[in-house]
């Protein structure tokens, strides 16, 4: 069996918290490494950030599709596709691949999320055409052979118990079913079980010739790799894929319009020692001119656990709120962003089950507040540990290469660290209460909860401390 380390899968889902935050960086005072793009003639974008003394890579296929590709009958067909990726080529057997990829001392890796499935590996420099080579041999010939899938039905339904077992997971997923009611956002990634029991061979391929064209595709390399040579690779591995009937630029995928539905879904269950909740509005995609506002107004709340020993000292005042009044155990803000919508919201759990309606009033309290009274030193210290936040994320060249990826996949163009920090200093206290105003006020909600919940308010009741809290 191959160590985790070297061949594994990574179930992800879009950003909720700043530890993934991985997506900008902030400038520096010295030149840095740049973006280098081209595009090759069947549309296959290549990207690279190359560090000329840098004796590691990290080279990887970001791909525009995942979860939200799929229907209701074929939900956790692209997670599907990435266990078989693994399973064996054409040219390579399952074992000879995992053989390979450990004499290479190289990482194998592999995730999908709602919108994207990644494909990427860490390698020495000098096996870096080697690594390409694998991971367009994986993408492109992989042999779907039927006891294979049967195989990895079981191993797939261990994974969703062992996802089933995190109940921030499971929250959050309840949280995408209500909001995006009926509407592929609403799906998880991994599909129903009586899906994954039923997914064939054909439903797989259809999935790969569908999705897996050149023009959906970003090949990307950081770190001890040339952009040129990674251009030859590209031309070399790449040159035969597919392209869509009609193509779409990058960053301008077209979905069915998707709507926000204000729901909620309660899950009741006694056994559990905390509460979970999650409540959230609609809020922004990627290419938003709100993002940054509503990213800023995320930090400004940021998280809270009881367990750090400097709990009661964080900034935020929502945590001295919370902390002071032993109405929860931790929350977790976050600002969710998708091609052409969002969420936006918070993650309460606690096991002050009394008081659960005074720890949901006084959030939302904080909430309006945005609309009516942000203050300077809260908003600028909010962009400071926004900024901090995001150039600590990029720490490494999979990191750096998870950026160029996503934001060309999502937007069609990377910013600069420049552009990054300009956005984020141009958010004002005015920003803060305009998009407060326009996501926030008087604004529908979804929530999703679980655990012993009884003591949480109506919907309704909730709902209207939107908007009739008065300070």
């Amino acid at each position: 069996m191959v160590s985790r380390t070297v061949l594994s899968r990574v179930l992800r889902t879009a950003t909720r918290s700043p530890r993934a935050l991985r997506s900008f960086a902030t400038a520096h005072n010295i030149p840095g490494p740049f973006t280098e793009v081209s595009t090759l003639s069947n549309g296959l974008t290549v990207a690279t950030e190359a560090q000329p003394h840098a004796q590691t890579a990290t080279v990887g296929v970001w791909i525009d599709a995942g979860s939200r590709a799929e229907t209701d009958k074929t939900n956790g067909t692209a997670h599907f596709l990435e266990h078989m990726a693994f399973k064996g080529t054409g040219r390579r057997s399952q074992h000879a691949l995992e053989l390979e990829v450990e004499n290479l001392g190289a990482h194998l890796n592999a995730y999908t999320s709602r919108e994207q499935t990644v494909y990427y590996a860490k390698s020495f420099r000098k096996d870096v055409p080697v690594a390409v080579d694998i991971i367009s041999d994986i993408l492109q010939n992989s042999k779907l052979e039927n006891s294979a899938i049967e195989r990895e039905r079981d191993v797939i339904l261990r994974e969703q118990q062992e996802v089933d077992k995190q109940l921030e997971e499971v929250v959050f997923d309840h949280l995408h079913a209500v909001a995006f009611q009926g509407q592929p956002l609403g799906r998880t990634i991994l599909g129903p079980k009586a899906n994954i029991l039923s997914i064939q061979r054909d439903d797989l391929s259809s999935y790969i010739k569908t999705n897996y064209t050149a023009d959906r595709m970003v090949l990307v390399g950081t770190g001890g790799v040339e952009h040129a040579d990674l251009v030859k690779l590209a031309e070399q591995h790449f040159s035969t894929l597919p392209v869509s009937p009609n193509p779409i630029p990058l960053g301008r995928l077209s979905h069915p319009k998707t709507t926000f539905v204000g729901s909620e879904v309660r899950i009741r269950n006694d056994e559990l020692p905390t509460a979970n909740i999650a409540i959230a509005v609609e809020g922004v995609g990627w290419s938003s001119p709100d993002y940054f506002p509503m990213m800023v107004m995320q930090s400004i709340f940021g998280n809270w656990d009881r367990a750090l020993g400097a709990s009661p000292l964080l900034s935020s005042r929502l945590s001295h709120i919370i902390s002071s009044n032993n109405l929860a155990n931790s929350f977790m803000s976050f600002s969710t962003s998708y091609s052409d919508t969002g969420l936006w919201g918070i993650y309460l759990v606690s096991e002050n089950l009394m008081n659960l309606d005074d720890l949901a009033h006084f959030t939302l309290r904080e909430w309006t507040r945005m609309s009516i009274a942000p203050t300077e030193v809260e908003v600028e210290r909010a962009k400071s540990q926004l900024k901090a936040g995001l150039l600590l994320g990029l720490d490494g060249t999979t990191a750096i290469a998870e950026d160029i990826g996503r934001q060309l996949v999502t937007s069609g163009r990377r910013m600069t660290p420049q552009q990054i920090e300009a956005a984020v200093d141009a958010v004002t206290v005015d920003e803060i209460k305009r998009v407060a105003q326009k996501y926030l006020w008087d604004r529908d909600i979804a929530i999703a909860a679980t655990g012993p919940i009884e003591g949480l308010l109506d919907y309704n009741r909730i709902r209207s401390d939107m908007s009739s809290l008065i300070y």
